[in-house]
């Protein structure tokens, strides 16, 4: 059931035409990665430490939950390539995957609900859910019931980045999905490296290209300011560029972009223990 899974992602990436630009001319996202997590990973528990006491377990979003299956979808090259000519707002192509490439995001997770929920297993993902919360003023600064990036940790999906972003064995390019299910898989990852590893930064100070990305000022030495890096984002960007390019939310990912882990962990960092 494993690998069954995983192809079926992949082919509902591959060829649902939601993954496909206005135009019809390319996709948004490549082959995908797919990893597993066991429900009852402690390290899901901790995060009530880590992010707040209103992050949700699995087991506390879906009863009897056995396994939390998570996604990166990996942003195509010509995206990426012209987001990297941006310094102060993202390209056309970036908005419309933020946009657009999310919404087919939203099908892949409501289709892969309901091909588990015909074979007899109970699916829920947790961003469609209706308990599902934001929370503008925490100790972390905004956050929510649940986190996609340290499901996508649990897994060994990837580790996090001086910019808060995961870094996965395809880069930082990339929007994450989930679902949690009352069907028992191995987990895809028992060892996992510490949580900044795959970022230069942390690992060695060799890097902190992403924080000259940063129009605003929101990414220091010190980490991520969220609310500036919010504020930029979905007020002034939204704003400007939102009716310009016919996109409800247009993003940013400058800091995803023409940066060592845009779409490889970088090198000095082994590979393997991501």
């Amino acid at each position: 059931m494993h690998t069954r899974i995983m192809d079926e992602i992949s082919r509902f990436v591959r060829e649902d035409t939601g993954n496909r630009f206005p135009d019809g001319s390319a996709p948004y996202f490549d082959e995908p990665l797919v990893a597993f997590a066991a429900a009852s990973d402690p390290l899901f528990q901790h995060y009530k430490q880590v992010i707040g006491p209103f992050h949700r377990t699995p087991g506390e979003i879906l009863s009897n939950a056995a396994t939390v299956i998570i996604w990166s979808l990996p942003i195509t090259h010509s995206t990426r390539e012209a987001n990297r000519r941006e310094s102060k707002y993202p390209s056309l192509a970036w908005a419309q995957t933020r946009s657009f490439g999310e919404n087919f995001n939203i099908s892949l997770r409501r289709h892969l609900v309901n091909w588990l929920e015909e074979r007899g297993h109970r699916t829920i993902s947790p961003q469609l859910d209706p308990n599902w919360q934001e929370f503008s003023d925490t100790a972390v600064g905004p956050a929510s019931s649940w986190s996609e990036r340290h499901a996508a940790y649990a897994a060994g999906l990837g580790t996090f980045s001086l910019n808060d972003a995961l870094i996965t064995p395809k880069g930082i390019a990339h929007r994450l999905g989930s679902v949690i299910t009352d069907l028992t898989l191995p987990p895809s990852c028992s060892d996992r490296p510490g949580y900044r590893h795959n970022c230069l930064y942390h690992r060695n100070g060799s890097c902190g290209a992403c924080i000259k990305r940063c129009p605003v000022g929101a990414l220091s030495h010190d980490g991520h300011d969220k609310n500036r890096c919010k504020a930029y984002v979905y007020g002034t960007i939204t704003d400007l560029l939102s009716e310009q390019f016919s996109t409800p939310k247009p993003g940013c990912g400058l800091c995803q972009t023409k940066v060592p882990c845009e779409e490889r962990i970088p090198a000095g960092v082994s590979p393997n223990q991501s």
